[in-house]
């Protein structure tokens, strides 16, 4: 019978075995001697729409629930953050070991009850313990921390604006920031819809922006009254129309730029009713 924990072991040590080959594949690709001139080049400022991307890439193959996609996407990510601590190493920061130990620490520090002898209830009172522990390690009173604008701003700078405007909304209705029915957030829809059409007409593109983003808010604002997911619903869309397109391209007996709106518009009609069918 096999031992558990040799065969344990032998995981571990074959992980660590992988992510070492990927360091040292990495640290070759930013050698000045040998190295790849595109890695060479790389700054961690040029390389911020590669951890977008992959990020967004990594929840597209989790949705899909795709595995083999899953591991592959989790992959190109793990890269973006050896490829980082690569570069801040080459600069003489910080290392990934150092990454590595800054967040082993930071998990066992959040997690008293795991780690240490504190005793929870249930993961509401987890929540509260890692907000806790995180304000004093940014050293703010508990008073400060619980401040709504913090929380928000915290969102606002750490999440894609839509994920942002949605989390943002929740929160502020929670804290008394809401209408009393839907009727009020129609008509707040309806006060934002003229208020963007007026700034239209101006040369003042600041203005447009910002009328911009008040409609936008409102709408995730409807989102939110009706259970809908913002983001969810713009991903569909944007998904739907790469379909019907691609459908479009195959009816298509010439590049769709020959095509006049009319026939365009015939086209797309084709391939909404076949993909409705």
């Amino acid at each position: 019978m096999s031992n558990p924990q040799i065969h344990q072991t032998q995981i571990y040590k074959d992980t660590l075995d992988a992510l070492n080959h990927l360091i040292n594949v990495v640290a070759k690709l930013r050698s000045p001697n040998g190295g790849c001139p595109w890695d060479l080049a790389q700054t961690p400022q040029t390389l911020i729409p590669y951890v977008i991307e992959e990020a967004y890439e990594v929840v597209h193959a989790l949705r899909s629930e795709d595995q083999e996609a899953i591991a592959e996407e989790l992959g190109d990510l793990l890269l973006q953050v050896v490829l980082q601590a690569q570069i801040a190493k080459d600069y003489g920061y910080f290392s990934l070991q150092e990454v590595a130990e800054g967040i082993a620490e930071k998990l066992i520090r959040r997690h008293p009850h795991v780690f240490g002898n504190v005793a929870v209830e249930n993961s509401e009172e987890v929540r509260q313990n890692w907000e806790k522990i995180k304000a004093e390690e940014k050293g703010e009173s508990p008073e400060i921390a619980q401040l709504l604008s913090r929380k928000l701003d915290r969102y606002h700078r750490t999440l894609p604006p839509l994920m942002a405007s949605s989390k943002i909304s929740v929160k502020a209705a929670k804290a008394g920031f809401e209408w009393e029915n839907i009727e009020g957030v129609w008509d707040k829809f309806n006060e934002e819809l003229t208020e963007f059409k007026e700034s239209l007409e101006t040369e003042n593109k600041s203005h447009q922006q910002s009328e911009l983003g008040d409609l936008l808010f409102t709408i995730i604002n409807i989102a939110r009254w009706y259970g809908l997911d913002a983001s969810e619903a713009l991903s569909g869309t944007n998904e739907r129309f790469i379909q019907r397109l691609s459908i479009m391209e195959k009816f298509a007996n010439r590049p769709l730029t020959d095509y006049d709106l009319e026939d365009l518009e015939k086209l797309w009609q084709q391939a909404k009713k076949q993909l409705n069918q």
